[in-house]
């Protein structure tokens, strides 16, 4: 049986791949803290993602995500949830992989588009086309998001704890992240 990690595992990938809810189904199954790091940006804010980017703009928004995952990579192992543009940043890429191991949640844009389209809390994609939008951004983000240390090719077909699962083999055929308590 598999509990608790060696180091955290940052979850990456474009919005809709299931960071948040395949990350809490990980976090449970290896009994650790799940955290994510734009749930993090709000409180310590006191805002919304939107309201951040609507009043202060995307700049000043990264430079809190890269402090806000520096503080939780020094903390606690845990699944971190990290948020689409995170690991686009050279430094947040450095600090992952410093500290733990960034894990790519690879989803096809269908399926991003399936789970995205319906929610106006994307202020990426308040766009006039926000399908092309969204193909956009993946063709810009799919080669960083490539360089992951594990990654993990989404399946519609999968419930989230087996999609959970499959991450956890994905981690475990990678070595030295979760511990092996058999």
């Amino acid at each position: 049986m598999y509990k608790g990690l060696k180091k955290t595992v940052a979850l990456v990938g474009m919005m809709g791949a299931g960071k948040t809810a395949v990350g809490k189904a990980i976090a449970q199954l290896l009994e650790v803290p799940f955290l994510d790091s734009d749930a993090e940006i709000e409180r310590a804010a006191d805002r919304t993602i939107a309201e951040i980017f609507a009043r202060d703009g995307e700049a000043f928004f990264r430079s809190k995500e890269t402090q806000v995952i520096t503080r939780l990579l020094e903390d606690e192992r845990c699944i971190l949830s990290t948020g689409g543009g995170a690991f686009m940043s050279e430094v947040n890429r450095d600090t992952i992989a410093a500290h733990g191991v960034a894990v790519w949640l690879k989803a096809d844009l269908d399926i991003l588009w399936q789970r995205v389209r319906h929610k106006n809390t994307r202020p990426l994609l308040q766009t006039d086309n926000p399908l092309e939008t969204l193909r956009s951004l993946a063709d810009v983000r799919n080669p960083i998001y490539g360089m992951a240390g594990v990654i993990v090719d989404a399946e519609p077909s999968l419930s989230i704890e087996k999609m959970a699962q499959k991450v956890v083999d994905a981690l475990v055929a990678h070595g030295g992240i979760v511990k092996d308590n058999k």
